[in-house]
């Protein structure tokens, strides 16, 4: 169906694309299908992938390149082109959509409801037929503490198939049975009919109507209490317990009522990660967590819409609930609300948590997926073999004739183009030396790039100079390691084998400039952009993209984050000795009186706004000194109007 075309050979020709819903899939030279979209209008989203290539983001310019054809099919109604991009996708597992991967194959509580008496079990399988699963427990040990405390409530089969066709042949109680640890028909108590009887009562239970058995055991307690019957009220006063101590491992998080899937997602440019709350009768009955890989730059309404195609693309009915709570709502919200529909057998609706409980319980999903995206990040470029392979990977993505085994990262920070502070952060072996750390104060700049450029300069020209590479004496590190304050024979002492700085093509530029100007073009060089994930190389018209999954990737972006996180610190730091070098003018205020003045006003913005008297409230603050505060403050050469 392709024709040829100046840029995209395979450019379908105008009029060639239908109008209709479908789903399109991009091919490479081999066949392999590189992508699997849908669209409410082929034509018009197919479209967008042919635009002029410089427009296009460079992710998606990569996969459109890689591409030798692409194809569509049309369907009747938008909610097929979800069903059948869906299929596509678990079939093909094209690399350029988003990737699962769930951090750990998690334990399920299962309920065997096929077999003739049905038992309770601790699985990670999930495709046992019939049975009815609760869950994911987040430990193993969870599980069992669960089961132990509901059988005491609803003592139902827990022994293995062999030991129950033994039992029920010999007519002797299972081994579990004979120890009180199964209440199945093997242990001799109850029939199959009344045993399936307490197996619906334990599923009814878990499935969150747990109201209804705790008022019939009060009642059953007080009546057997009152008849006294003490030995019964004893049994039922144990089984209510049980119940609260299952319940109080679940707290009510929202309404009673309330089945819901709630999902927090935190996400880069490169990888997201997912928190599923199973929210059954208002509590947390299970929580998944899932890690993603992105190739293409997608919206978080589109993350969206692929995180529920997964998590419900093979869910039961039963396991749908009424209710679905996102961060974002997909552009289809209305098709997968009738796709999940036709799933459950009954209505589900797609709402964002805007306010209320819901919404504090997505701001602790999220805070979740957040410290689990960074555990994701640090545990790759933390991993010895990951180290490895980010060094080989980065010596072949740039061209070095070796693996870079020291790496120096800079980044600039300022304030309002004030106060302007540079970092260099250290990784040997792929490893932070924090110990190498160094921050650099810039006094006069115009830009960023100059900045750059002066900071370079300065920390080139050591290599220049062996004798000043060792310090008088060893840097004194903070509780973290780190040195934070620039020292007269600062210790720089390895050549890096790379730079890398913080920015795009102008940063790089600047940076190759100081390179030249020092003499030491044999240093590599190459700087990360935020906002696309590129690696800018001196001269480069356009810049390197490197793979989601390359360990090269995630160790530049720890590098950069390390040198942001690092500059920032330094520059509070300078501004609160610079604040207190200014309070500290005040005749009669001393460092004790300056810093309970920071802890109660909380910055110096609020204290210059505070009145004498207001500032008099401070406990050995007196009226006079508050006033010398307040007069000093007010002074145009203070400049503390921005500071924090």
């Amino acid at each position: 169906m392709a024709r040829s075309a100046p840029t995209v050979p395979y450019k379908p020709q105008p009029g060639e694309i239908p109008t209709n819903p479908g789903v399109y899939r991009f091919r490479d030279r081999d066949g392999r299908v590189l992508y699997v979209g849908k669209a409410k209008n082929l034509r018009a989203r197919l479209s967008n992938y042919f635009a002029p290539l410089h427009t296009l983001h460079e992710r998606t310019r990569r996969m459109v390149m890689t591409a030798a054809s692409v194809e569509w099919t049309v369907v009747a109604t938008d909610v097929d082109s979800l069903q059948l991009e869906y299929q596509w996708i678990k079939e093909f597992d094209p690399p350029f959509n988003v990737r699962y991967k769930d951090d750990k194959s998690y334990p399920f509580m299962a309920i065997t409801l096929a077999d003739e008496a049905p038992r309770v079990i601790v699985t990670r399988n999930r495709r046992i037929p019939g049975a009815k699963y609760f869950g994911p427990y987040p430990k193993v040990w969870a599980v069992h503490d669960t089961i132990d405390l509901m059988i005491k409530v609803f003592p139902i089969r827990t022994c293995s198939d062999s030991s129950y066709k033994k039992a029920m042949a010999t007519g002797r109680p299972c081994f579990p049975g004979q120890i009180g640890r199964c209440g199945g028909p093997c242990s001799m108590k109850v029939t199959i009919e009344e045993h399936r009887a307490i197996v619906d009562d334990f599923i009814a239970f878990m499935s969150g109507g747990d109201q209804r058995f705790t008022r019939e055991l009060t009642a059953r307690m007080r009546e057997a209490s009152a008849a006294m019957d003490y030995e019964a009220a004893a049994v039922y006063r144990d089984r209510l317990q049980s119940i609260d101590a299952v319940l109080n491992r679940s707290a009510l998080v929202l309404a009673a009522d309330t089945d819901a899937d709630l999902f927090g997602i935190a996400e880069d440019e490169l990888a997201a990660t997912v928190q599923h709350f199973v929210i059954r009768g208002g509590r947390v009955r299970g929580v998944r967590a899932t890690t993603i890989e992105k190739e293409l730059d997608i919206t978080g309404g589109e993350l969206v819409d692929q995180v529920l195609q997964r998590t419900y693309g093979n869910a039961a009915g039963a396991d749908i609930p009424k209710q679905v709570l996102v961060p974002a709502m997909p552009d289809d919200a209305a098709d997968l609300e009738e796709w999940l529909r036709g799933r459950r057998g009954k209505a589900v609706t797609i709402q964002i948590a805007q306010r209320g409980r819901k919404a504090d319980l997505m701001r602790t999903a999220t805070l979740n997926a957040q410290q689990a995206l960074m555990l994701h990040k640090t545990r790759r470029t933390s991993d010895y073999v990951a180290r490895s392979q980010a060094l080989t990977d980065l010596q072949e993505a740039l061209d070095l004739v070796e693996a870079p085994l020291r790496i120096e990262c800079f980044d600039v920070s300022h304030l309002s183009g004030t106060n302007v502070v540079a970092s260099m952060v250290v990784f040997e072996d792929g490893l932070p030396r924090k110990d190498q750390y160094r921050s650099f104060g810039v006094a006069e700049t115009t830009d960023d790039t100059d900045s750059l450029y002066q900071v370079l300069t300065r920390r080139l020209a050591y290599l220049d100079r062996p004798e000043e590479n060792e310090p008088d004496a060893a840097p004194d590190p903070t509780a973290d390691g780190e040195v934070v304050t620039e020292r007269r024979r600062p210790r720089f002492a390895y050549r890096p084998q790379l730079l890398v700085v913080d920015g795009g093509k102008p940063q790089v530029e600047a940076a190759a400039r100081a390179l030249r100007d020092a003499g030491h073009e044999e240093i590599a060089l190459c700087g990360i952009a935020k906002r696309l994930e590129e690696v800018w190389l001196p001269g480069e018209e356009y810049p390197v993209i490197l793979p989601r999954t390359s360990e090269a990737l995630y160790l530049l972006q720890r590098l950069r984050d390390e040198a942001h996180r690092f500059a920032i610190t330094h520059q509070r730091k300078r501004r609160r000795r610079d604040i207190q070098s200014v309070l500290a003018e005040v005749p009669g205020l001393g460092e004790a009186r300056i810093k309970a003045l920071l802890r109660h006003f909380g910055s110096v913005s609020a204290l210059k706004k505070a009145t004498p008297e207001e500032i008099a409230e401070l406990p050995g603050v007196g009226p006079k000194l508050a006033s010398a505060i307040h007069t000093h403050l007010a002074q145009p050469a203070a400049a503390l109007s921005d500071a924090s």
